[in-house]
């Protein structure tokens, strides 16, 4: 049952991607509506999710929200790193050529969340059917975003269509793998949390350093807030209704 259902995540997953490409020039919404996504993703379902596998603390601190941290610093430091906004800081939102593999980095990181996606479910239905029936549910609500976003993110940092496209089918692939392999290995939920705190950190940072700031670079327009916006409540409505 957790393959088959992952099955349906990477048909979710899918049509994210294709919404993300048939969208055409009206290219500032869809990135408006992607970091809204994204940032509801974190609030809403990543830092929860970590939290409630990964309850540690350092000096109080949860160890999660360090791991976000460390996560956010860590792109910014490979940015700056490679000059990667040398452009934004004369002209918001144009990323130079030659730096397509940080929006291949954080494809990467999708599609490493998509095989946690489907470890999740196998490791779900490993404690019971119920649990990973609600398991899967939210991560087949939430895969729309991720192929959504798996699509949309290379494009941004200069990836060619195709490329991008082979990514999204690495990422629609994921959640199998992840389910073959969680009805296979067990693994601590803590090291689980801290990865999701991670990631987390590193989608809050491309959100609001990039996306955002591309989003309104050509278009500086109220409907492009008004896309980010829905995107933020429509993943706290997905967020509410699979848990």
């Amino acid at each position: 049952m957790a393959i088959l259902l992952s099955f349906v995540s990477m048909l979710s997953t899918l049509f994210g991607g294709f919404v993300a490409m048939r969208i055409g020039d009206r290219k500032h919404l869809v990135l408006g509506l992607a970091a809204g996504v994204m940032l509801g993703v974190v609030a809403f379902d990543l830092i929860p999710e970590a939290l409630e596998q990964q309850d540690g603390d350092f000096h109080g601190i949860p160890i999660v929200l360090i791991a976000a941290v460390i996560g956010f610093l860590s792109l910014h430091i490979i940015e700056r790193s490679v000059a990667v906004h040398k452009g934004h800081e004369h002209e918001f939102g144009k990323h130079e050529h030659g730096f397509e593999s940080v929006g291949i980095l954080a494809a990467a990181g999708l599609i490493f969340h998509s095989t946690l996606d489907g470890f999740g479910i196998g490791l779900g239905y490993q404690a019971g059917a119920t649990v990973g029936l609600s398991v899967a549910i939210a991560v087949i609500c939430h895969d729309f975003a991720d192929g959504f976003n798996t699509f949309t993110i290379p494009t941004v940092y200069g990836s060619t269509p195709r490329r991008a496209v082979a990514l999204l089918i690495a990422d629609a692939i994921a959640p199998i793998v992840g389910a073959i392999l969680g009805t296979l290995i067990k693994v601590p939920e803590e090291w689980i949390g801290l990865y999701m705190g991670y990631f987390a950190g590193f989608l809050l940072y491309l959100a609001t350093a990039d996306i955002l700031p591309e989003a309104h670079a050509s278009h500086p327009s109220r409907l492009t807030l008004v896309f980010t916006v829905f995107g933020v409540v429509a993943m706290f409505i997905v967020a509410a209704v699979s848990h």
